[in-house]
C-alpha cells in the first residue's frame, strides 16, 4: 500500500472523503488552512506587480540606428514590427512585455524563447518562470564548457525542451548574487509579506464574526466537554457572524455573556499595516502615492514622484531590457552597424498640453527640432515646408561677438 493510501486511512473517518483541502491533513502537513499562501492575495504586493508590469507594457519599444549624422529611426521593419506589434500570434506587444515583467517580479526571472528559422526571427514565446530551470554545463556535455542552458518543462504537453542562452531572453531582478539567477521580492521579504497576509486574514475573520471579538461565558456548575461544546455552539449561532449583527442574544438564567472588545487603535493595527505596505512598496521601488498613500503628497510632489519613479525604478529595468533585446535579437553585424532597441519613456514623462506646446515651440524656434519633428511628437501629419531648422536671425556665433563694433572703431580711427 502506498504512502498516500496510508495517509488517507489515518485522516479519513468512516464514510468521509479526504482531499488536499481537508483541515486535518493540512494541519498534519504543517499548513494553516486559514491563511492564504499566495502572495498575490496581499493587496500591496499585487499592486506593486501591477504597476511595474503595466508601466513596462505601456512604453513603446523603438528601434534606432546610430549613423554619421546622428541617431535615426531604424529602417529594419521586419524585425521592428515583430517586437513592436505582435511578438507571437496570441499576444499584443503591450500584453507580451507586461507578462514578462509580471513573471520577472513575482518569480525573480522572466524568460522569452526566440524561435528562429535559420537566421530569421519568426516569433517570441514567454516561458512561465516556474517551469524553467537554468543549467550550467560545466563538463561541456552539450557543447562549449561552462555554457548556459535553459531547461523548460512544458506544462501543457509534458515535453522537456533545452535551449541555449542565445535562444532565450533572460530578464532578472536586481537582487542577484551571481548575476545569473534573480531573487524575487516575495522570498527576500517573506516575513513582511506573510505578516501582511496574516493581518488581512485577521481582518477577514473579524468581518465574518460581525466585528465581534472573543467573549467570556460565565455560568455556575460543572459541565463536561461535550456539554460545553454544545453550549458554545449555541451562543455562536446567535452571536457570531455578520448576519447576526445587531440581533438579540438569548442568555439562559444564571449565565452571562461578557464580550472582550478588540480595539484596533490601541494595538496600532492600521499604523502597522500601513508601515508594512510602505516597506513592501519600497522593496519594489514603488512610490507612496502610487499605492494611494497621499499623506505627504501634493500635485506638485506627485509629478516629482513620477519622475523619481522613472529615475529610481524604471531606468534600471528598461536598461536591462534594452541591452538584452539588442544583444540577443540583433545579429553582430546589425549591432556593429549601430542598430539598437530603446523604450520611449516620453509616454510617462509627458506634461500637460500647455507645457508640451511651450517646450516644442522653444525647441523649434531655437533650431533644436524641425517643425515636422514637433508635429510628429504630437501625432500630427508632416508639412511640406516643415523639414528645415529655423532660428532667430539676430543670433550670431560667440566667436563673432563684438566684431561689428571693432570694425566700426577701425574705420573711425
Amino acid at each position: 500500500m502506498g504512502w498516500w493510501n496510508r495517509l488517507i486511512r489515518i485522516f479519513r473517518p468512516r464514510n468521509e472523503t479526504v482531499d488536499m483541502a481537508n483541515p486535518l491533513l493540512l494541519k498534519w502537513l504543517g499548513i494553516d488552512p486559514d491563511t492564504p499562501k499566495d502572495q498575490l492575495s496581499e493587496a500591496t504586493y499585487f499592486a506593486c506587480l501591477k504597476i511595474l508590469s503595466e508601466s513596462l507594457g505601456k512604453l513603446p519599444l523603438k528601434m534606432y540606428q546610430r549613423t554619421e549624422r546622428g541617431i535615426v529611426k531604424s529602417d529594419r521593419e521586419e524585425i521592428y514590427n515583430l517586437l513592436k506589434l505582435r511578438p507571437n500570434p496570441y499576444m499584443t506587444s503591450a500584453v507580451f512585455w507586461s507578462t514578462v515583467e509580471m513573471n520577472r517580479n513575482h518569480y525573480g526571472n522572466g524568460y522569452v524563447w526566440c524561435r528562429y528559422e535559420g537566421l530569421k526571427l519568426i516569433d517570441l514565446w514567454i516561458m512561465p518562470s516556474q517551469y524553467v530551470q537554468i543549467v550550467i554545463d560545466d563538463a561541456g556535455i552539450l557543447g562549449t564548457k561552462n555554457s548556459l542552458w535553459y531547461k523548460f518543462s512544458d506544462p501543457y504537453t509534458g515535453k522537456l525542451y533545452v535551449f541555449s542562452s542565445d535562444e532565450v531572453l533572460h530578464f532578472k531582478t536586481s537582487s542577484t548574487f551571481d548575476g545569473i539567477v534573480g531573487m524575487p521580492v516575495k522570498d527576500i521579504l517573506k516575513s513582511t509579506v506573510d505578516g501582511a497576509l496574516e493581518s488581512q486574514t485577521f481582518m477577514n475573520n473579524l468581518y465574518k464574526s460581525g466585528l465581534t471579538g472573543k467573549a467570556v461565558l460565565e455560568y455556575t456548575g460543572n459541565l463536561d466537554k461535550s456539554a460545553k461544546e454544545r453550549l458554545v455552539k449555541g451562543f455562536e449561532d446567535f452571536a457570531s457572524g455578520s448576519k447576526n449583527a445587531g440581533k438579540i442574544i438569548p442568555v439562559p438564567l444564571g449565565m452571562k455573556l461578557v464580550p472582550l472588545d478588540i480595539k484596533l487603535t490601541d494595538s496600532q493595527f492600521f499604523e502597522l499595516k500601513k508601515y508594512s505596505a510602505l516597506q513592501i512598496a519600497a522593496a519594489f521601488g514603488i512610490k507612496p502615492n502610487q499605492i494611494n498613500d497621499y499623506e505627504k503628497s501634493s500635485y506638485a510632489s506627485a509629478e516629482a514622484q513620477n519622475l523619481a519613479f522613472y529615475v529610481d525604478t524604471l531606468l534600471y529595468i528598461l536598461k536591462q531590457y534594452e541591452e538584452e533585446i539588442t544583444y540577443k535579437v540583433l545579429s553582430d553585424q546589425l549591432i556593429q552597424q549601430g542598430y539598437y532597441f530603446k523604450f520611449n519613456v516620453n509616454v510617462i514623462l509627458r506634461a500637460d498640453i500647455k507645457t508640451q506646446m511651450d517646450s516644442l515651440s522653444t525647441a523649434v524656434q531655437n533650431g533644436i527640432m524641425k517643425p515636422n519633428e514637433a508635429r510628429d511628437y504630437l501625432d500630427m501629419p508632416a508639412d511640406d515646408y516643415g523639414d528645415v531648422l529655423m532660428a532667430n536671425g539676430n543670433y550670431i556665433p560667440l566667436s563673432m561677438l563684438g566684431a561689428n563694433y571693432g570694425a566700426k572703431g577701425g574705420e573711425g580711427g
